[in-house]
């Protein structure tokens, strides 16, 4: 590798004084970059049209086994450095060794602080916010490609199904309120981040805005009489609810903010296709009102969880997840707010994960027949 693009701290923040005499900006963004793909090449690309000069900081071995754990990296740190140096529009690297940039964010005071799209301003590490926001760095979120990530990558050399399907995935939605994730799965097929297709949409509330969202789209909606438990459905409304899901022939099943449990026969007739999102990290704060729970709790961290759905509630396996910083002066709203900017991020990527495992491994078995 070239010794003149791999940069100490100090260094970088002698280049950044330079940039800024001539009118230039440093862009600067982090990461582990453990096993480069696609996904990482647009969005440094992306990333460098932002500016004059981009600086990528590099985990070490020993920050992505913090992270990580301990099978990971699976390139060595020097390794990672070079093969990032190695692209155009890469203009730096330098290897930092804390979990978190924070060090690195002050040393160097970018002009501009990338990250990718499964993160939102609100979700950033609350150490590396505050460093940002004391060298008066503007903070960009780029989107990220659809199905390209380190995990769906492990996945195919492990021999996982992961590549887009042929055909749609087809959902079934269930809802209670403002419908919020649920349009959220429906921007994400329309920008084509999830090749999927909403077949129907129900909702225990007559009134529910999950409804309205569905009849304007198009989207055949109806609502279920859920009984007259008000956490739990009926016996005849998960017959209902079943029958409608079978007869619309959908892969998965969303629970978008549905707020009442549901068991069996959805469940084993669904079984391993039923996904929640869930406002906690989970296994903590199961149940209602979870982000409450975390404020109570004296929590530093609260955030998000789309997991899949078995009869023991808010237990099954975790599918996606991303933390919040809990702030000093939130209250249950202002933290809810934030919690819902990070689910609209992760649901569709875990439909997507799941979803197109889910086609690929049906596609293999019509191949053999």
């Amino acid at each position: 590798m070239e010794e003149s693009r791999l940069f100490s701290a100090e260094e970088l923040a002698q280049i950044r004084e330079d940039l800024d005499r001539e009118g230039k900006k440093l862009v600067f963004t982090n990461g582990c970059f453990d096993l480069l793909h696609v996904g990482h090449t647009r969005y440094l690309s992306d990333a460098a049209r932002l500016g004059d000069f981009l600086a990528i900081g590099v985990n070490s071995d020993a920050s992505v086994r913090s992270l990580k754990g301990p099978l990971r990296p699976i390139n060595m740190e020097n390794d990672r450095a070079e093969v990032l140096c190695s692209l155009r529009s890469v203009s730096a690297a330098c290897i930092f060794g804390e979990p978190r940039a924070t060090n690195l964010i002050r040393a160097i005071k970018p002009h501009i602080y990338v990250k990718g799209g499964d993160y939102t301003v609100d979700s950033l590490d609350l150490d590396e916010r505050a460093a940002l926001d004391e060298v008066g760095a503007e903070v960009k979120i780029l989107p990220l490609a659809p199905a390209r990530s380190t995990s769906l990558t492990l996945k195919r050399l492990q021999g996982g199904p992961t590549r887009i399907p042929r055909r749609p995935i087809r959902l079934g939605v269930l809802g209670s309120g403002t419908g919020s994730n649920f349009q959220a799965i429906l921007d994400a097929i329309d920008n084509q981040r999830l090749h999927a297709k909403v077949e129907l949409v129900l909702s225990d509330m007559p009134d529910a805005d999950i409804l309205k969202i569905a009849k304007r789209h198009g989207i055949p909606a109806s609502h279920v009489d859920p009984g007259e438990n008000p956490s739990r459905l009926a016996d005849h409304a998960q017959e209902e609810i079943r029958g409608r899901l079978l007869v619309a022939g959908v892969d998965l099943v969303i629970l978008a903010g549905f707020m009442r449990v549901i068991k069996s026969p959805i469940i084993s007739v669904f079984k391993n296709r039923i996904l929640n999102i869930h406002p906690s990290l989970l296994p903590r704060h199961r149940g209602r009102a979870a982000w409450k729970q975390a404020l109570d709790a004296g929590d530093k961290e609260a955030g998000a969880t789309v997991h899949h759905v078995i009869e023991a509630i808010d237990a099954g396996e975790i599918v996606s997840q991303q933390a919040v910083p809990v702030l000093e002066d939130d209250t249950p709203e202002t933290l809810l707010e934030r919690i819902h900017t990070v689910e609209h991020v992760i649901l569709p990527s875990a439909i997507a994960e799941v979803g197109y495992a889910l086609l690929a491994t049906e596609e293999a078995e019509s191949s053999k027949l």
